[in-house]
């Protein structure tokens, strides 16, 4: 499939970029340190990142095989990896994990987000199946049904704003 033109996933209509934005959950427990390991915005390389929602240890090893990727393609094209190449990739291993004795499926989701030449700003959404779709917005996690509910009464095709004004009205 060919890649989709999106722009920002809380707003769709900026034409200056994408936007991955999460919350983080209040932790009640006053002896876990909160400056290690509640990331669940990852770079991926210079035009690319991602944001997980599901088990962390699932997304560690899978943003380690997205940055791997990106990389070795890096280095044999001297180039980023086009978005939709990158997340391919990793949903076709997110698949394997479905059919293969002995392994279990992931149990994360993933939103990709990236620039490429030819098709300018994208977002991507895979579930922990390996299927994946272009995204003009969306979100995952808990009460992602609901933030999907408040984007589509927020999303109007015909305007056009930046980034910065598209977080306003959905903070």
């Amino acid at each position: 499939s060919s890649g989709i033109n999106a722009e920002c996933p809380l707003r769709p209509g900026a034409n200056d970029g994408v936007v991955l934005a999460v919350e983080r959950r209040n932790i009640a427990n006053s002896l876990l340190d909160e400056s290690f390991g509640l990331e669940k915005i990852y770079r991926l390389g210079q035009d690319a990142a991602c944001s997980v929602a599901g088990i962390t240890s699932d997304a560690n090893v899978l943003t380690y095989q997205l940055r791997l990727i990106a990389q070795r393609y890096e280095f044999k094209y001297q180039e980023s990896i086009p978005v939709e190449q990158l997340v391919r990739n990793v949903c076709d291993l997110k698949q394997r994990y479905t059919q293969t004795g002995g392994l279990r499926p992931f149990g994360v989701s993933l939103l990709y987000m990236g620039w490429d030449a030819r098709y300018g700003f994208q977002l991507y959404q895979s579930d922990p199946s390996g299927n994946y779709g272009g995204w003009k917005a969306t979100c995952i996690g808990n009460n992602h049904s609901s933030a999907v509910s408040l984007l589509k009464q927020e999303y109007k095709k015909e305007k056009s704003t930046d980034c910065d004004s598209a977080l306003i009205p959905l903070l």
